[in-house]
């Protein structure tokens, strides 16, 4: 079993980005970071990646091709603020899914991970 499968599948990662960009809509620090006016491509983008990442199916690859996140973000300014802003508030969009301990410690482990490479700012 993947850890999407065993994490809910698709609903659970729907919940989980869809929690995160209400929250960026509101942050001060993380808005400017996305360019577009409605944040659904966005959102469709992390929730694709997110999806494909953790064993469920490869639509991200189909529609974008290879990840390469760090070339991706290389656009945006990403110092400490934004990295921080970003985890406050993915962890409460990580909260909202009520994971069992050990889930949950896999998958926050990736999105700090994630968050602390993605950095290309120093301060």
């Amino acid at each position: 079993m993947t850890f999407f499968d065993a994490v809910g599948g698709e609903p659970t990662f729907r919940q989980l980005v869809a929690r995160f960009y209400e929250g960026v809509a509101n942050d001060p620090v993380l808005r400017p970071l996305y360019p577009e006016e409605d944040l659904a491509g966005a959102e469709e983008r992390l929730r694709l990646f997110l999806i494909q990442y953790w064993g469920g199916p490869s639509d991200y690859q189909e529609l974008r091709g290879h990840p390469r996140l760090r070339l991706r973000h290389a656009p945006f300014s990403i110092g400490t603020a934004e990295r921080d802003a970003w985890l406050v508030v993915m962890r409460a969009a990580v909260d909202s899914l009520d994971l069992p301990p050990e889930q949950f410690t896999t998958l926050w482990n990736y999105l700090t991970m994630a968050a602390n490479s993605l950095q290309n700012r120093a301060d």
